[in-house]
This record gives C-alpha cells, structure tokens and sequence, in this order.
C-alpha cells in the first residue's frame, strides 16, 4: 500500500527549460509589437528592428530598448547620446524587415529627416519617441539603453493597428472584434 504521505512522481521534463531554443520559444509566447530604433553615428544613420522596446517611468518620461553585445550596430548605439524609437504598424513588415536585415545601409533610399538631437526619424510610422540616452545597463548577453524622452509624435487621424510579433511570426489583430471594441 502507497503511503498517502509520500510526494507525487513526477516525469522528468522532456527539454531542459534553460537550453536556448526552448527559452527562446517560451519567449515567443509572449505577444509583442514591433519598433525601429533609429540613431546617429560618424558613418551616418543606423537603425534596427526591435521588439524589446517598452516604458520605464512617465515621471521622469523614460523607455528602453535592448541591444545585443554582439551585434554590429551594438557600438554605434552604445555611443550615441540619442535615439529615437518609430512604432510600426501592420502595413509595415517590410519597414521591419528592412531593418532586420544584418548590415549598416538599412535606410537605402529612405532619406529621414533630423530630430531634436539630431536623430534620424522615419516618416510614416504609427508613433515616433526621440530620447536622450540616460543610462546602459549591462544585462546577460544585451546592454539595456534608457532614454529620458524628449519629443513624441503620433500619426494624424485614424490609426492603424499595430505590427506585432508573436511566436516567431508577424501576427495581426482585429480591431473590431473583443469584448474592448464594445467599450469605445
């Protein structure tokens, strides 16, 4: 006879919950839009395609976003003194794309115009935060950029719905349907 007291069995996890593809896929799980974190540097504009962008503070006004160490473009936005953040929507995956893409020359023929401090902003984009870079933060294998905002802009008129990524994939919302179209 079983002692009532002993603990259950359990089997053992299939996959070691800490082994990188499988964190990276728990990860994914979590539904986040995407952004294009622009900056100024000596060879001119860079930019790159994030989905670690979030708000830290409304007083002070300060966000983050998070560069991996080893990237190419990980120095230039170390360095800057400011960056801006362009929110995507939906018809913008290939702005997103774009700026995946591993190289320096991610703006091509897009010419942006010159923010507050001097940091290139695109033009069409759902929203447009400009920061001043207040603090790095190393953290595992990322550096974590703060940025104390400086000017915000947002789209005229209706807006889109946001670009957002979700288990590996672009994913879309509809704003119509939900329990929260019926509170507008």
């Amino acid at each position: 006879m079983k002692d009532t007291m002993d603990p259950p069995t359990m089997d053992p996890p299939a996959t070691d919950p800490l082994e990188p593809r499988t964190l990276r896929a728990v990860l994914g799980r979590f539904a986040t839009g995407v952004a294009v974190v622009t900056a100024a540097s000596p060879g001119g504009p860079v930019g790159m395609t994030v989905n670690s962008f979030s708000s830290v503070s409304l007083d002070p006004p300060l966000v983050l976003f998070c560069v991996n160490r080893r990237s190419r473009l990980h120095p230039a936005f170390a360095e800057a003194e400011a960056f801006a953040v362009h929110m995507l929507g939906e018809g913008q995956r290939d702005i997103s794309q774009r700026f995946a893409t591993p190289g320096f020359d991610r703006f091509g023929e897009i010419r942006p115009r010159e923010g507050l401090r001097g940091t290139p902003l695109l033009d069409g984009t759902l929203a447009v935060i400009e920061c001043a870079t207040e603090q790095i933060v190393a953290a595992g294998d990322h550096d974590i950029v703060i940025g104390r905002v400086v000017m915000v802009e947002a789209a005229p008129g209706a807006a889109e719905d946001p670009l957002l990524y979700y288990g590996g994939a672009y994913r879309s919302i509809e704003s119509q349907s939900g329990w929260w179209a019926q509170l507008a």
